[in-house]
């Protein structure tokens, strides 16, 4: 059913169905006021961007990108309580989450830390970010943990030079399958977003490419299709990953399936020292403890074999610290 026209400078016709992440509400008066409210907020002033945007939202009250961006503005302006009221709207809207309004709840203390994040909210930030991933991650934020998970791989002892088969868990764009290329027969690439699978594929480093969501249980995941048994890998691999995760459980189980006796696995967290767990971010990030990675690679059949302290990347003037594992899963 379509929205009737709205006559004047309120816009010709709303679009339907309304996707979360538009920045347009179609409705003209609306768009305007919301510009405006954007150069409120980048001059501070964030109690003014928060009215106009209410007043922007009732002229497009099913926008859930508008409500979303309302919640940030009352949050930056001291107004907590109205930032949940906004966000508690987008969840009304978009009962998938793909702006991550659950995520922003948690951080306010309205609701319990979810576990993990909205499946549609990691893809869309992923499809979104493909086409400047690379130029944003490797060249602005200085981002090598491809490289150095390739390289504390090179430094295990008793390790064989070359993997038979490697399967790099959120691939993105191809980072770590590029670092990896050159010791793999064969190489297998796993992501939730269908642009940063295209990336990938661009660079013709993998020889096989899927579609797979890591936060449901391997059966449902997509990374054992009728043609990729379990077992067959000697080599998994998951660079930033795990901060779109939290709950690390289900990621062991599948990787556990994914290798074969002896295979490795090797991975960056971001660390958290304050929580023996895993913590969400205000960067609506999960940070994980050293503790609890290390009672995970105990509980699900793996051995130690080595880690290492490091700098991430860049987030503005401050460095992401985290730390690199490499395990073995026990024969």
């Amino acid at each position: 059913m379509f929205c009737p026209a709205i006559g004047d400078d309120r816009g010709s016709q709303r679009k339907f169905p309304m996707q979360p992440t538009d920045l347009s509400s179609s409705v003209a008066l609306a768009d305007r006021r919301a510009d405006y409210a954007r150069m409120l907020a980048g001059n501070g002033e964030h109690a003014g961007a928060a009215e106009l945007m209410e007043q922007a939202l009732e002229l497009a009250p099913e926008w859930p990108a508008g409500w979303f961006q309302l919640a940030g503005y009352r949050e930056k302006s001291g107004d907590a309580p109205g930032a949940v009221i906004a966000l508690r709207r987008v969840l009304l809207l978009d009962p998938g989450d793909m702006l991550g309004a659950g995520l922003r709840l948690g951080l306010l203390g309205a609701e319990p830390m979810p576990p993990q994040p909205p499946s549609r909210y990691v893809e869309a930030l992923f499809d979104d970010y493909a086409g400047r991933f690379d130029a944003s991650l490797v060249e602005a934020l200085d981002y090598r943990v491809p490289r150095k998970l390739a390289a504390l791989l090179t430094r295990i002892a008793d390790r064989p030079a070359r993997f038979a088969l490697a399967v790099d868990l959120g691939c993105g764009t191809g980072l770590v399958g590029r670092e990896l290329r050159d010791r793999v027969d064969r190489l297998e690439g796993f992501d939730l977003s269908d642009n940063m699978l295209a990336k990938a594929g661009e660079k013709a480093i993998y020889d096989y490419l899927g579609r797979a969501d890591l936060s449901l249980p391997a059966c449902r995941s997509g990374v054992f299709a009728e043609n990729l048994p379990p077992g067959r890998a000697d080599l998994a691999t998951a660079a930033d990953v795990m901060i779109y995760l939290g709950d690390l459980e289900n990621l062991f189980l599948l990787v556990s399936g994914l290798l074969a006796p002896g295979g490795l696995f090797a991975f960056s967290v971001e660390e958290s020292r304050e929580a023996e767990g895993f913590a969400l971010l205000p960067s609506m990030r999960y940070a994980h403890s050293a503790a609890y990675i290390e009672a995970l690679i105990e509980r699900h059949g793996f051995a130690p074999l080595d880690r290492e302290h490091t700098t991430l990347r860049k987030d503005g003037a401050e460095m992401v610290t985290g730390i690199l594992f490499v395990a073995a899963r026990n024969r």
